[in-house]
């Protein structure tokens, strides 16, 4: 049973987030509503850029800078939301982790479609290995579309043999364009973040005409063999939740060893709910756990 402070934040939650029919513009005015917050002040944030894709450093100031990095790919369906607004999720994951977070800022759509993002997200991380860090000290981790990306993104780089990173996290991954899962036709209950007609307007967005079923756009159509290790992480009354439960059994087939959780009651994105609700706080502590094992603390830090 989710706790009361989930129910009583969740009363809060207006129905319109996420309307079929809603302007660019619109949908913009609402993400920009819900991020942006403040990061605290046991944070500071540095503006960087790797193989000229920009982005925010993270960097927690109560502990020593070790040498694990998450890249970091924020959400907003492709179209919304900037790096800038997703420092405050990035201190969350910085803090638990005990790691420098860089947040890439990838071009939005529709100015700039597919593949421009993930190619964006590719650069950023290969820029930093460029500047010397070390690919089995990265983590990808990603909400949302983001969290579609990170395994994308994983895809693009086996694919061109590149070293890949230690493990990715997808929190709330949008795996499938076409919003096909059980869990967005049959939902469960209430989800006030997605509409499954809206999520295919902004995959039309990101896509123009390209094949919503290209697996580097939904790869729950990808052969998955030889990414590494994976958490995907959803609430059961996520829209998207179905498309982490057949990105998993995609990943045992091909003999990715996945974690695949789901929250009971919980929403989309309700991680970003830290602060307001318990199931919040305890997901990113499993979050920062499964880094953890993946990268371990250096001794440094």
């Amino acid at each position: 049973m989710a706790s009361r402070e989930f129910h009583e934040a969740l009363k809060h939650f207006p129905d319109d987030i996420s309307v079929p029919g809603d302007s660019l513009e619109q949908v913009r005015a609402k993400f920009a509503r819900a991020h942006g917050q403040p990061p605290g002040d046991d944070v500071r944030v540095e503006h960087a850029e790797y193989r000229d894709v920009g982005g925010e450093w993270v960097l927690p100031t109560a502990f020593p800078q070790g040498d694990r990095v998450v890249l970091f790919i924020h959400g907003g369906a492709f179209v919304a939301s900037r790096a800038a607004d997703y420092v405050f999720w990035a201190a969350w994951i910085a803090r638990a982790a005990r790691a420098r977070v860089f947040v890439v800022d990838y071009p939005l759509a529709p100015e700039s479609r597919f593949p421009a993002p993930l190619d964006a997200c590719v650069d950023a991380y290969l820029g930093l290995l460029d500047a010397g860090v070390a690919p089995g000290r990265v983590a990808f981790a990603g909400d949302s579309c983001g969290g579609g990306m990170v395994v994308t993104t994983l895809l693009r780089l086996r694919d061109a043999g590149q070293p890949l990173p230690a493990c990715g996290v997808s929190l709330g991954g949008w795996m499938d364009l076409e919003a096909s899962g059980a869990s967005a036709t049959d939902p469960v209950g209430r989800d006030p973040f997605l509409d499954p007609a809206w999520l295919r307007e902004r995959a039309r967005d990101y896509l123009g005409a390209h094949d919503p079923r290209d697996p580097y756009a939904s790869p729950i159509h990808a052969d998955l063999a030889g990414l590494p290790p994976l958490l995907l992480q959803y609430g059961q009354v996520d829209r998207c939740r179905d498309d982490g439960v057949r990105l998993a059994a995609r990943a045992g087939r091909d003999g990715v060893a996945v974690t695949l959780e789901i929250w009971p009651e919980m929403i989309h994105g309700f991680q970003g709910m830290n602060g307001a609700c318990p199931e919040a706080g305890w997901s990113l502590r499993h979050v920062a756990g499964f880094i953890g094992r993946h990268v371990p603390e250096s001794p440094a830090a």
